[in-house]
């Protein structure tokens, strides 16, 4: 007779197989219906929870394009394209622009199929304008608008005369970039996406920009699904452009040949099945281990607490004198040598732990001291700088002073002794105003250790920009730079010195122009920054340069600091002591690659107290 494998020749071995297997197969057949039933449950809520998405989004596109043909039928039976008055249809359709914010532009045309009218960035769009003339409203694919950031499409429509007769076209560039921000935006788990594409397959929307109007899904599952170009019954589990296995669905957008895809990755779609699937596995491996460690569960009590020993004199070791025992009640032999491990165990962790306090005092004391003296080299090199300014600000006087007082006495003499015409006026007065104003540089140049107490006077904020702006204007003229002012019409007065606050614009406006490119434009733009606590002039001076290093930003405003090759690095450290004060403050926003903002803030005068 065989003899029975050895390890099942005792009874407690025999009877854990026999307590095994009859509670583990009912478990096994249990939850495999359970996983099935739970993936056709859980595929079903995520594709009701896609068509619902699908067709909100749809809906949302389409009533969004319907109202704007209906705008543009609104325009194209206004009194004022039908009036002929081009002024009136200008103001009318700047009006329309202003209103609504999605229209770039507006191209009026003339039965003839002649560009009468242009309004806003609009480009003509002869299809359109062919289809309109015949009678026919046409809407053209989305492309990428004139400024190359946001996808547009053109919308034609005839205008009618009072008789019904065709007399014009108006065609307008509609951004499209609002709309679809709402229609891709979608909360779908993380891998959750809502994508446009047009019959031919092309992204005409994506989350990621670089995929629109350049990539196609026509290879893919997603495109397979689109309706009217796939199976009748589409498949909702299929892959998509990226190779991913995902859940989807899509909606054809009505009076387009636009596609709404609405897709979900089937790894997170079915995570709850996953999840369920690992916690079935974790209970069966569970309930077998305990029923087979059952039998191990003697040999565990007296090897337990050796093992236990052996881990902390391990830990006890490699020094983590903290490492906890967990108690144990047992009188035995084995039972004392335990607590007593544990006794030596704490002590050697109180001393390592009054040993780490003795550090941690010591260096907090030596951070105390390297932060004393760190601000004492601080200090020291600040003395050192204005000392240096001081003699620089001796020799600069001394070689420009006195070139600078014969030049004027020179010009005054010629005006005395010679006839100067009206067409030169303008341009000694301007030469005289540069000679004091450098003089006044010079002044404070040398005053900039002991700083001139300011001369308040009530400052109107328009005329202050424009006095900086006969300074800069030439040089912006010169490197063919455009300075754009926009003015607040609610400005409030300031109080201040207007010289010295005209010498912080203009400090500023030339540091913008430096950093410009031939071409460029310098924005300045003055406003109220109002609060419950005060009122204050909020001048902005933004450049489209280079931009400033994020590791110069906090050294900006010190003395003598600059990354110019003739720089000085004096110009902004004037400039903040100059609006401190005033109890101004100036705040600067950089970045490499995207220009730099300087923002000044004046508290706006009293007027009730002037």
């Amino acid at each position: 007779m065989r003899r029975p494998f050895f390890i099942f020749r005792s009874l407690q071995a025999q009877v854990t197989a026999i307590f095994l297997l009859i509670s583990i197969a009912p478990l096994l057949l249990a939850g495999w219906w359970s996983l099935r039933t739970g993936q056709r449950l859980i595929m079903g809520q995520a594709l009701n929870q896609l068509e619902n998405l699908a067709s909100d989004k749809a809906s949302l596109l389409e009533r969004w394009l319907g109202e704007r043909r209906a705008d543009l039928e609104v325009l194209a039976g206004s009194p004022a394209l039908r009036s002929g008055d081009q002024d009136m249809i200008v103001e009318h359709l700047a009006a329309v622009r202003r209103h609504y914010l999605v229209y770039q532009g507006f191209t009026l045309v003339g039965p003839d199929g002649s560009v009468v009218l242009t309004d806003g960035k609009s480009e003509l769009f002869p299809e359109g304008v062919a289809a309109a003339l015949s009678g026919r409203p046409h809407q053209s694919e989305i492309v990428l608008g004139p400024d190359g950031r946001e996808s547009v499409y053109r919308l034609s429509l005839p205008v009618r005369s009072v008789a019904g007769e065709v007399v014009g076209v108006i065609q307008s560039t509609v951004g499209t970039g609002a709309i679809l921000s709402m229609v891709l935006k979608v909360r779908l788990g993380e891998t959750g996406e809502s994508y446009l594409v047009d019959r031919s397959g092309t992204f005409l929307a994506h989350q990621d920009p670089k995929r629109i109007l350049k990539e196609n899904i026509s290879r893919s599952g997603s495109f397979q699904n689109l309706p009217g170009l796939g199976p009748k019954e589409p498949a909702n589990l299929y892959t998509d452009y990226r190779g991913i296995e995902v859940l989807g669905v899509s909606r054809a957008i009505p009076g387009t040949d636009w596609y709404l895809v609405v897709e979900q990755d089937r790894d997170e779609a079915f995570a709850p099945v996953n999840r369920l699937r690992r916690i079935f596995y974790l209970l069966l491996g569970g309930f077998s281990l305990a029923a087979v460690g059952l039998s191990a569960a003697f040999a565990r009590y007296f090897a337990g607490p050796i093992q236990r020993l052996s881990e902390a004199a391990l830990a006890l070791e490699s020094g983590r004198y903290d490492t906890p025992l967990a108690p144990i009640r047992r009188g035995d032999e084995i039972g004392t040598l335990y607590r007593e491990f544990g006794r030596m165990a704490a002590e050697l962790d109180a001393r390592q732990r009054k040993l780490e306090a003795r550090v941690d005092v010591q260096e907090a004391e030596l951070k105390v001291a390297d932060a004393r003296l760190r601000e004492t080299q601080e200090a020291a090199e600040r003395s050192q700088r204005l000392a240096e300014l001081g003699r620089l600000a001796a020799g600069v006087t001394h070689e420009l002073r006195t070139p600078l007082t014969s030049l004027k006495l020179f010009l005054q003499s010629a005006r005395e002794d010679l006839q100067i015409s009206p067409e030169l006026e303008q341009d000694y007065n301007l030469a005289i105003g540069q000679i004091a104003r450098i003089e006044g540089t010079i002044n404070r140049f040398l005053n900039f250790a002991r700083p001139e107490s300011p001369i308040f006077e009530l400052i109107d904020v328009g005329q202050l920009i424009e006095d900086a702006l006969l300074v800069t204007g030439p040089r912006a003229r010169h490197q063919e730079t455009e300075i754009e002012v926009a003015l607040d019409p609610r400005l409030p007065r300031l109080r201040g010195d207007k010289k010295q606050l005209g010498e912080v614009l203009v400090n500023l406006m030339t540091n913008a122009l430096e950093a410009m490119k031939k071409g460029d434009r310098v924005r300045v733009r003055a406003s109220a920054d109002r609060s419950e606590k005060m009122t204050r002039v909020r001048i902005d001076v933004s450049d489209s340069g280079e931009g400033i290093a994020p590791e110069n930003l906090e050294k900006l405003f010190d003395p003598f600091f600059t990354t110019k090759a003739s720089g000085t690095g004096l110009g902004l450290s004037i400039v903040a002591g100059t609006l401190a004060r005033h109890g101004g403050e100036i705040k600067v926003e950089s970045g490499p690659g995207r220009g730099s903002t300087f923002s000044v803030f004046l508290p706006a005068a009293d007027e009730g107290a002037a």
